[in-house]
Formats: C-alpha cells, sequence, structure tokens
C-alpha cells in the first residue's frame, strides 16, 4: 500500500487502466463485480487509532448503530421509566397517607378554630378593658422669681439704745403740765410695736420630688376604638365555628 502511495500519478493510471483491460475478457456476469472490486481495492484504507486494524470501505459505508445488542431500548428512556414509575408509586403513598390522616383532621379542626379565635376574641375584649395604672416620679427644680407684698403688724425688740431727737413729749401728771420737744433715749431690749407694708422680692430655686399615681382606662383613649374593631373583625369567624360564643361577661355574641 505503501508502495502505490509512492508511484507516479501516470504510473498509477495505467495501471488501473490495464486492469480494466483485463476484466473485458471475464465473462459479463463477473465484470460489474470485479470492476468493484479493482476501483475499492484502489482505495486507500483506514486505520484506527487504538487497534491499529485497517477498515474496508464497505465498513464505512455502513455506520454502526448506537443501539446494537440492547434488548430493553435506549438506556437513558430505560432509566427514566424506571425512576417516574418509581416516583409515582411513592406519590401515590402519600396521597392514600393524607386521605387517612384527613378523617383524623376534620374532627378536631373545628375544636383547634374554636379555641384560637376564641381566644383572640377574648385578649381584645381583655386588652379595651384594662387600664394603664403606675406611678411616676417627679424630680425637679423650679425656679421662682416673684415680689411678695407684705403689709403687717409686728413686735420687735431694740438690740441697742437708740435716741430719739426732737421728739414731742407730753405729759400731765397733777401739777405738771409739759408739752414740748424733747430727746428721748430708749434703751435696748425696749418692746416696739411696728407696722409693717413692703414688697419682698424672692429669686430662688426650689426642688420638687413628687410621685404622681396613674391609672387611665384603656376604653377611654384612642385605643378604644381599635380594640372594638378587632373584635368586630373576628367575631364572625368566632360564630361561624361556634354558634354559642360568648363574651367575658357571659353573653352571647352570636345574634
Amino acid at each position: 500500500m505503501k508502495d502505490d502511495r509512492k508511484k507516479a500519478p501516470g504510473i498509477r493510471l495505467n495501471e488501473i487502466l490495464s486492469a480494466d483491460k483485463e476484466d473485458k475478457n471475464a465473462s459479463p456476469r463477473d465484470q460489474p463485480q470485479q470492476q468493484t472490486q479493482s476501483l475499492l481495492g484502489q482505495l486507500p484504507r483506514i486505520k484506527q487509532s487504538l487497534g491499529q486494524t485497517t477498515q474496508t470501505p464497505h465498513s464505512l459505508l455502513e455506520p454502526a448503530s448506537p443501539y446494537k445488542g440492547l434488548k430493553f431500548g435506549p438506556p437513558f428512556w430505560t432509566v427514566t421509566g424506571i425512576l417516574s414509575l418509581a416516583v409515582n408509586g411513592i406519590l401515590i403513598a402519600l396521597l392514600l397517607i393524607l386521605l387517612n390522616m384527613l378523617g383524623s383532621l376534620e374532627g378536631t379542626a373545628g375544636n383547634i378554630g374554636s379555641s384560637l379565635l376564641g381566644g383572640l376574641y377574648s385578649n381584645f375584649e381583655k386588652m379595651d378593658r384594662a387600664t394603664i395604672k403606675t406611678i411616676i416620679p417627679v424630680d425637679a427644680q423650679i425656679p421662682l422669681n416673684i415680689s411678695v407684698p407684705v403689709q403687717t403688724t409686728t413686735q420687735i425688740t431694740l438690740a441697742e439704745t437708740v435716741d430719739i431727737p426732737n421728739a414731742q413729749v407730753v405729759i400731765n401728771t397733777g401739777g405738771l403740765n409739759i408739752n414740748s420737744n424733747a430727746r428721748v433715749t430708749l434703751p435696748a431690749g425696749t418692746p416696739l410695736i411696728v407696722n409693717l407694708s413692703f414688697d419682698l422680692p424672692v429669686q430662688t430655686t426650689i426642688p420638687v420630688h413628687l410621685e404622681v399615681p396613674i391609672n387611665i382606662p384603656m376604653s377611654e383613649t384612642e385605643l378604644h376604638e381599635p380594640f372594638v374593631g378587632l373584635q368586630q373583625v373576628v367575631q364572625p369567624l368566632y360564630c361561624f365555628v361556634d354558634s354559642n360564643a360568648s363574651n367575658l361577661d357571659g353573653q352571647v355574641i352570636c345574634r
């Protein structure tokens, strides 16, 4: 085969033509088969990469089937079908289990709904009736800047001797009458009654500490309306699951 490839194209063409002349001497029945074999014989053979074995042109013209030798169809569709059957079986089993559980859940669903909605309605009612009770401590410094008017009569005591010049002195006793100006001396410790009338300015800071008790009913605040609205929202559902529903006072709310 290597020698045929090294020959010149003209020599190879002559060999092919001579082969055709020899084939003419053969019988008419054998000529097509011989010509086909002679022409196919001149085609180069392809070597396989792994086994280094030659492959005839007939094998090139016949593609190999990818599913040759399989008895149950293509592997992909076989595995897919098995998985589909397994998943369907699991789903059917789960459906049967859920159907069995549904019967027991129907009996408890009504009790759960009644207790849940009843708890919501009762708690909203309690919140509306609740009160805010607490004690608020108040610690503050209050500035004070005022004028206090003072009008009163009080008694004072002289701390020291006081001289009063040009005092009007009147003495009427027996045959003695004196009415003239004189200098009067008041000793220390002499009590005197005086009238006080003036404005007293006061500028100071007063510390204040108070504990103020608080008691605010929720029904008297702005939260009363939202709490009543929540009760009205839950009431239809509560009456739907329990026709004998009642409030905290024992009154039936379903009418």
